[in-house]
């Protein structure tokens, strides 16, 4: 059975990031990357939708390490993967990945100090087991198996096809045909004007609306510092002016969401003029960031609803016909493809069964130590990016503290770090405040957080800057031990 200091699971963004942060921060650990795919690169790999691309800047979503140097700040799902898979060429994390490497469980062992990781090994599910001292899950949060689709009325019955996104056929050819995409969120956003183009017509289908801002996808600032100032530096202080203006923003929502809502209307009413619905169908019933907002770059969903090649209509789904969707209002959208853009299936740590000396972890009663430890649960840490900003902000963070972390415990010979709940005032609240339908669907499943710190998420980049990066290790939460119990 192979040992390694630490474990990385999933080789996607973070998990590509995970191995550069500890080749460089811990050169003296041994590490491999376990990938239950046949190819890296995570979600960018996974999605082959049309148009499928970041709504986050690639100068917040890139690695801190490694500048984005292409044209677009916005940039599409293939120049993505080509920035991890050079990443992980250009340092050598390729060789650690242990493709079509699906983990299964892991169980901790506090009398042998390890993790027992089991894990199937490729069609034939082939069954390989890996100690490791420290594990780290870089596996997402939502499952790679299928997406989420509601169970309609009468879809047997639609004489058409029915495609999710994350699942898209290599084959599937829309020209000329009738599409109805179901969904307001960001995968809708890039479908519709992207399938647009080449599809007889496309219609936007959704229950309720969603906010939608427009941005260029080329940053001309960031173009300029490129120019004038070497790649680095000028990669830093864009990363820093979006991080900064993000956060000004995100504030701005939550203490005067009435003036941002009419600055995020008034931008619509100018990009689809003043006979356009924007009451109906782009003002939604929430205020801004009680859901993620929609981006869209240059506007090209404006672009696409002017032109008449898309609509948007905002009404509830009775079920299909033969001929299409059956709307509660009696109206039937006609329909050759209808696209279900209904979201993801979140899951924790892709499912993987824990067990800490012999007792099964239900993780969605532990607490989470600064968004990246589990209550209880020893040696183990977990990448999840923000909800109000670029995942990759956060995973960068997770990963220096994971390495703050690893060489503490080697300079003073501990073998175990534990986060315990000993507050009693610390109360358990939702692991994020968030309406999004998706997110309510599972939220019990996640870890809670706790209503204050260290256990409370604050969904602050400049905050956990200094927590996670400065902060103290030996805060009172975290328990270490320099031998393992019986």
């Amino acid at each position: 059975m192979e040992h390694f200091d630490v474990l990385i699971v999933g080789a996607g963004l973070s998990g590509i990031g995970a191995g550069v942060h500890l080749q460089q921060k811990c050169p003296g650990k041994s590490y491999a990357i376990l990938e239950g795919r046949a190819r890296l690169g995570g979600t960018w790999d996974l999605f082959r939708y049309p148009g499928i691309r970041s709504d986050s800047d690639m100068f917040t979503l890139g690695y801190s390490f490694k500048p984005w140097t292409e044209a677009k700040a916005i940039a599409d799902g293939p120049s993505i993967l080509r920035y991890i898979t050079e990443t992980a060429r250009e340092h050598g994390i390729d060789r650690h990945i242990r493709l079509q490497h699906k983990v299964i469980r892991a169980a901790w062992s506090s009398a042998d100090a390890r993790w027992t990781v089991e894990a199937a090994v490729g069609a034939e599910a082939t069954p390989v087991a890996f100690t490791c001292g420290f594990l780290f899950m870089c596996s997402g949060y939502y499952s790679y198996d299928h997406g989420y689709t509601p169970d309609f009325a009468g879809m047997a019955q639609f004489a058409g096809r029915i495609v999710h996104p994350q699942a898209w056929p290599e084959d599937l050819d829309y020209r000329g045909q009738r599409v109805v995409v179901i969904g307001s969120g960001a995968t809708a956003m890039t479908l519709v004007p992207s399938m647009a183009e080449q599809a007889g017509h496309v219609t936007m289908l959704q229950r309720s609306p969603t906010y939608v801002v427009a941005r260029p996808a080329v940053d001309k600032a960031a173009d300029w510092l490129r120019r004038h100032l070497p790649g680095g530096l000028a990669y830093a202080l864009v990363r820093w002016r979006n991080v900064l203006l993000g956060m000004y923003f995100y504030q701005l929502c939550k203490r005067q969401p009435e003036r941002v809502k009419q600055l995020i209307l008034g931008g619509v009413r100018q990009a689809l003029g003043p006979d356009y619905d924007v009451q109906r169908h782009f003002t939604p019933r929430y205020k801004p960031w009680d859901q993620r907002l929609c981006l869209v770059p240059d506007g090209d969903l404006f672009t696409a609803i002017r032109s008449g090649r898309a609509s948007v209509v905002t009404d509830e789904i009775a079920g299909f016909t033969a001929e299409g969707v059956q709307l509660c209002s009696g109206t039937v959208l006609p329909a050759d493809l209808v696209v279900t853009a209904t979201g993801l299936d979140l899951v924790v740590i892709g499912n993987v069964q824990v067990s800490v000396d012999g007792a099964p972890v239900t993780l969605g009663e532990t607490m989470t130590y600064k968004g990246m430890m589990y209550s209880d649960v020893p040696n183990f840490a977990v990448a999840f990016g923000y909800t109000n900003a670029s995942w990759t902000l956060k995973a960068d963070l997770t990963c220096d503290y994971v390495c703050r972390l690893l060489n503490h415990m080697a300079r003073h010979g501990f073998t175990q770090v534990t986060p315990r709940r000993r507050d009693p005032s610390v109360q358990a609240v939702p692991w994020v405040d968030f309406s999004s339908g998706y997110i309510q669907r599972a939220v019990a499943k996640f870890p809670k957080q706790g209503s204050k710190k260290p256990w409370r998420l604050h969904q602050n980049y400049a905050r956990d800057l200094l927590s996670l990066r400065y902060g103290r290790l030996a805060d009172g939460a975290l328990e270490f031990t320099r031998q393992a119990k019986a």
